[in-house]
């Protein structure tokens, strides 16, 4: 018998998360029978935490449940055929180290991952995060050679990728961060401009700056009062892709911000919230799409690993307070 450990939403989170509102907690799974619909042991290798998990928390879980969540995970025991003992999955199983499965949630990594190549990428660049590039630039900003596209938070999991596909697209880009060490990153994989959202005197002045003739995408993680600036320094016909609002999903009363509809209506722009599950048909496009330009070295990844399971918390709290510098995931 396996006995797993789990991380708990104690409490729904008031504010920001507290250490707290979590709960570890030991599970004794069943032994895996003949015939039955559990057919696979797996133990988690690593585990994402994301921006994400915060609002999801307070819309889909209740107290007591287990932490929704990614995770690359090891096929410990299997009596279903088409998963090998010691094959890699993606699954989103939750914060735990162990669980079992019927199959049908799991995603075996591409055949062709190279073995140099982290298996942890799969919860990053070359998973969600990657696709959530791909596709909101492809098909929500509709971006094309030539454009000037805008990225914030641009050296986390999602915007330090956008950057560098529209780079490969023959755009121009600027991205925007929260430390000096993050923009000279973002210099170092290609950006054309970045800057330190914190130190500048004016956020507009300094977007002006990077680009006097305005913006054609914005690629929006934060929300908030960035996007209420950057919205009136886009371009006639300019497209917005609504990715994230990290910067409102920790307020306890609901920010008050300026309206939009006046620089949409004179501008005339498109502006669309997306979630990336709507391409999932096309997962195995992006994927291999982006696991070609990694192997390329087309585009760098960077990680920010925390060891150890017990760790959970903090990485999650470490990651919504920004400290990550691209991907953060915990190593088991």
């Amino acid at each position: 018998m396996v006995v797993a450990k789990a991380w708990i939403l104690k409490k729904h989170f008031d504010g920001f998360p507290k250490t707290s509102d979590f709960d570890l907690k030991k599970i004794e799974l069943p032994d895996l029978k003949d015939g039955g619909e559990q057919k696979l042991l797996l133990e988690s290798v690593f585990l994402s935490v994301d921006p994400y998990m915060r609002p999801y928390s307070r819309r889909y879980m209740k107290e007591g449940d287990i932490m929704i969540g990614t995770q690359v995970a090891r096929i410990v025991e299997s009596k279903n055929p088409a998963f090998a003992v010691g094959a890699f999955v993606v699954g989103h199983n939750g914060w735990r180290t162990h669980f079992i499965s019927d199959g049908k949630d799991l995603q075996l990594l591409p055949s062709n991952w190279p073995e140099s190549l982290p298996k942890s990428l799969a919860l990053g660049t070359v998973g969600m995060p990657g696709l959530t590039a791909y596709f909101g630039l492809l098909e929500v900003c509709k971006m094309k050679p030539g454009e000037t596209v805008l990225v914030n938070a641009a050296a986390g999991a999602v915007g330090s990728v956008v950057g560098q596909l529209a780079k490969i697209g023959g755009c121009k880009v600027v991205g925007c961060a929260g430390s000096d060490d993050k923009v000279a990153y973002l210099k170092k994989i290609g950006f054309d401009e970045a800057f330190n959202y914190k130190t500048v005197k004016s956020l507009d002045e300094a977007l002006s700056k990077a680009s006097p003739d305005g913006y054609d995408c914005f690629f929006d993680n934060v929300g908030g009062e960035f996007a209420s600036v950057a919205i009136n320094q886009m371009k006639k016909y300019g497209r917005i892709a609504v990715c994230g609002a990290i910067s409102q999903y920790n307020d306890s009363v609901p920010q008050k911000g300026p309206y939009v509809q006046i620089p949409m209506i004179f501008k005339e722009l498109q502006m669309e919230g997306f979630i990336v599950s709507r391409w999932n048909n096309r997962r195995e496009e992006g994927l291999q799409a982006l696991l070609k330009w990694v192997v390329e070295g087309k585009v760098k990844c960077h990680e920010q690993v925390t060891e150890g399971f017990e760790n959970m918390p903090m990485a999650f709290m470490g990651m919504l307070k920004g400290e990550n510098l691209g991907k953060a995931v915990v190593k088991v």
